[in-house]
């Protein structure tokens, strides 16, 4: 069996549960998924889904370049929204944060998210060489 690396930084929210912020193996990271939590002072973000969704991406980021990747290097990534009539908003920030590159996507409305948050995004991505 393949080597688990967890992945552990600062730059982004301590695990809340029995997870990993990440595992890398055989190449690919596999991110757990990131809500709009302050990794600095460990608040939750309740603004709107823009300020949500910005929070999420940043905190995603900074798992990845601690694992040795990048937004870039994303092969595919699962949004979980509270409701998908957020879809919209959401997007547009996810358009910006991912610019031309496009991994797939899954995007799901969930009854119920951690800590009641809008939004939680989670990623696989490859390790850059």
């Amino acid at each position: 069996m393949s080597k688990l690396e967890r992945v552990q930084t600062d730059a982004a929210p301590a695990a809340i549960g029995p997870y990993s912020q990440a595992i890398v193996t055989d190449g690919w990271v596999f991110c757990s998924g990131q809500i709009p939590l302050d990794p600095a002072t460990g608040d939750i973000e309740r603004g709107s889904v823009t300020d949500q969704t910005e929070l999420v991406l940043k905190n995603m980021r900074a798992v990845l370049e601690a694992a040795g990747a990048s937004m870039d290097s994303v092969v595919k990534t699962t949004v979980f929204l509270a409701d998908m009539g957020d879809f919209a908003e959401m997007n547009e920030v996810y358009a910006r944060h991912f610019g031309d590159h496009r991994p797939a996507r899954a995007a799901v409305q969930a009854a119920a998210l951690p800590k009641a948050v809008s939004v939680e995004i989670e990623c696989v991505a490859r390790v850059q060489a």
